[in-house]
């Protein structure tokens, strides 16, 4: 009976060790598995990042549209002016054509053949002063005006005499021109002060 009861013994005892060591090894592979909070804080983690980094893409995404519709006004924008202002420069090179026909006309001339070179010299005038008005360019009014530091130079100051103001243009020297609503020259003129 007693080896028997020793060899029970050694069987519970074996059994028991056997137990302990697959707690042993279940203990260890429990602690070599992430817990639920390391496996939540990881992903929470991944997931603050991913959102961090579409926020930023969609930043500059919303960045790089407003550019191109900022761009896109300031291209039709400039397109507009050139239309608008088309010709500009042929007309600054025509202006002092204008300025020639014009003292042409302020000569004095006493023959025939002089008021007939006089009366051609005005007809050509009048349709480029047609042609320019049909293009936008206008003259800018002076006479009689107030000054205005805009649109007209003044050149020289007189004292005002009886029946003028001051500050108005009392004679005009060379004409100013507009196209459209941009000055292409000031016109040069004399103001009473």
């Amino acid at each position: 009976m007693y080896v028997t009861e020793k060899k029970q013994d050694e069987s519970q005892l074996d059994s028991t060790e056997q137990v302990d060591g697959e707690a042993a090894s279940t203990d260890q592979v429990v602690s070599q598995e992430p817990t639920t909070e390391d496996t939540s804080a990881g992903a929470t983690s991944e997931f603050d990042d991913l959102k961090a980094e579409r926020d930023a893409m969609e930043d500059r995404y919303l960045r790089a549209e407003a550019e191109i519709q900022n761009m896109s006004t300031r291209f039709k924008k400039e397109q507009a002016n050139t239309i608008k202002y088309d010709g500009q420069k042929l007309a600054k090179a025509i202006l002092p054509v204008v300025d020639n026909l014009e003292r042409a006309l302020d000569v004095q001339v006493d023959d025939d053949a002089g008021q007939q070179l006089q009366k051609g010299v005005q007809m050509t005038l009048t349709h480029l002063q047609d042609a320019l008005k049909d293009n936008g360019i206008s003259v800018i009014p002076a006479l009689g005006e107030p000054f205005d530091p805009k649109v007209h130079q003044a050149i020289q100051t007189v004292a005002v005499e009886d029946g003028q103001k001051p500050d108005t243009v009392v004679q005009v020297f060379q004409s100013g021109y507009l196209l459209k609503d941009r000055v292409l020259r000031p016109a040069m003129v004399v103001v009473a002060q």
